[in-house]
């Protein structure tokens, strides 16, 4: 198994914040199913202010170029991204065109 934690802003609004939030507690069917075949097993959002990390723990098999081909090629997840992005904005760190950027692992009690 494999973990990755990622990180994103929202745009400062506080309307947009609780609409963001309601809409993922019911994320639409094909996003869910995506997520699943993926080999993503667990994803995890959390909140503090504007700023969101997503948690997600993966199959060994696991990657995120094949994912991000898949929705390429699928106009329901592209239309699912587009909409997120109406909410959301990039950290001021991230490239031109970057979302969720992958967070560096920099401590474990492990």
């Amino acid at each position: 198994m494999k973990k990755f934690c990622l990180a994103l802003d929202l745009k400062d609004d506080a309307v947009r914040i609780a609409e963001y939030e309601r809409i993922h507690r019911n994320i639409w069917p094909e996003v869910k199913e995506h997520i699943q075949v993926s080999g993503i097993q667990l994803m995890e959002l959390y909140r503090t202010g504007t700023r969101l990390f997503m948690i997600i723990e993966t199959d060994d098999d696991f990657s995120f170029e094949a994912m991000a081909a898949k929705e390429a090629k699928d106009p329901r997840l592209q239309e699912w991204e587009n909409f997120m992005w109406t909410f959301q904005q990039p950290l001021p760190w991230a490239k031109s065109g970057e979302k969720w950027i992958l967070m560096d692992k920099i401590f474990s009690s492990r």
